[in-house]
């Protein structure tokens, strides 16, 4: 393909399979992903690069930090968009927006009129949105467009080990008026509790365990929340839990005593029982490791919880460049999660599964060494305002992407369009999944009409 950068190349030390190309490892979404830096709102945390720009002082050392950064990938140099939504009568697909040949202009003249059908649903099944606090934007479209989103989770909890003791962080977050208009519009609010604590704790100490599970259903019941989303495996991973069979069965084994704890209690908004939706990683490679999240593990727990969120995302890096979710890879990723050996795929734990789609996007170096990392689609405007790329097609991941030059360096940037979303969705139609987005801040506005 003329102007193709290439299918990803495999990162250094990790071969990949020639067939069927596989991610490396994920990069760690409990840290942020928006590059921006962080909106005045007292919830944020730090920006992706680790430096809290608000403590730096004196105001010349800023802005040396901040002159030395430019246009990386790491923090977005591009001026705050103001943006006032337009309602149009028709949809993107009535426009005729939705196609592989669009252009930057066309972007740039579209992307904030929706269709003044915002309760309308396009797609029928569950749709789990991410908001988090150091993108508040996500706020916002939650709101706004809470008729498409039947669970929204709000990125605010961290259960971690202090001492001999185990705490629940993230409270301050909490933002009870907020919650109330979601819930009030129909959508579940289940926010996302990250697994910090030392496995040893919660595992092998039962009346810890019990304690863990007690923090989580007692902030769930005092809030007023309809469940939650739980991540923890890839902090597993890293332990070495998963390597250990016994180990692995005892952590599952949590898993399922939280989805029943959490079950065994009515949602003040819904009334139905609270519910546990966890995240789960994509295969990495064509044969399953010990890391890997397996057919017989989502077996195990079907019955105690209510969903897993598919990380179908984060198929590539800075250390090989390409798209962020290749459609093969994500018909692989729901072929291997979904099928046992020897059978037909589980049509019905294919409702359970929320099919990872994201609407942050990737700007990476492809000269002087490897570089780069995540934007949002404020920073994608920058670049299609600045130098009014080209859109290219890539026909084997079925995704758009543009390669642009800046201070002597190629970029390759990969974002969502209309298009890729487009298949992504009919995708998941087929399979008869739900839809999980990391995360509705980052987006164009105009992606909420795919919906």
């Amino acid at each position: 393909m003329e102007g193709s950068i290439g299918s990803p190349r495999a990162a250094p030390r990790r071969p990949r399979p020639t067939a069927g190309e596989m991610p490396p490892r994920r990069r760690d979404r409990r840290r942020p992903r928006d590059p921006s830096p962080p909106p005045s709102d007292a919830r944020a945390p730090p920006s992706a690069s680790g430096i809290r720009l608000t403590l730096l002082a004196p105001v010349v050392v800023l802005l040396l930090v901040l002159a030395a950064l430019g246009f990386s990938g790491r923090l977005s140099r591009s001026p705050p968009h103001p943006q006032t939504l337009q309602t149009t009568a028709h949809s993107v697909y009535e426009r005729g927006l939705v196609k592989r040949d669009v252009s930057s202009r066309e972007i740039l003249a579209e992307r904030t009129r929706i269709s003044e059908k915002r309760s309308q649903r396009q797609f029928p099944n569950p749709v789990l949105a991410y908001v988090t606090p150091w993108n508040s934007k996500g706020y916002d479209m939650a709101k706004l467009f809470s008729a498409k989103l039947t669970h929204i989770s709000p990125v605010w909890y961290d259960l971690k080990s202090d001492r001999n003791m185990l705490v629940l962080e993230g409270e301050h977050n909490f933002d009870a008026t907020w919650v109330s208009e979601l819930q009030s519009n129909g959508s579940l609010v289940v926010p996302r509790v990250v697994l910090e604590a030392f496995p040893a704790v919660i595992l092998l100490e039962k009346m810890q365990k019990a304690k863990a599970i007690d923090l989580i259903v007692s902030e769930c019941r005092d809030k007023g929340y309809d469940g939650i989303v739980l991540e923890s495996w890839s902090r597993w991973a890293v332990y070495g839990v998963l390597d250990d069979p016994e180990l692995r069965y005892m952590a599952l084994q949590f898993v399922k005593q939280l989805g029943e704890a959490l079950h065994s209690i009515s949602s003040k908004s819904s009334n139905r029982h609270l519910e546990l939706i966890y995240v789960i990683p994509a295969p990495r490679m064509q044969e399953l490791s010990n890391q890997d999240f397996r057919p017989e593990d989502l077996l195990q727990l079907a019955d105690s919880l209510d969903g897993f969120s598919l990380m179908t995302y984060d198929f590539s890096g800075p250390q090989n460049p390409g798209p962020s979710a290749p459609l093969k890879w994500v018909q692989h990723s729901l072929t291997t999660l979904l099928s046992a050996k020897g059978s037909s795929p589980s049509r019905n734990h294919s409702r359970m599964i929320f099919l990872g789609i994201n609407f942050y996007g990737n700007d990476f170096l492809l000269s002087r060494g490897s570089g780069g990392g995540a934007i949002t689609g404020r920073d994608f405007v920058h670049l299609l305002e600045k130098y009014k790329p080209s859109l290219q097609w890539d026909e084997k991941s079925l995704e758009h992407f543009f390669i642009y030059s800046h201070e002597g360096v190629r970029h390759a940037v990969f974002f969502p369009t209309l298009m890729s979303l487009s298949l992504r969705l009919d995708e998941a139609r087929n399979w008869g999944t739900g839809l999980s987005i990391w995360e509705i801040g980052q987006g164009l506005d105009y992606f909420f009409d795919v919906l």
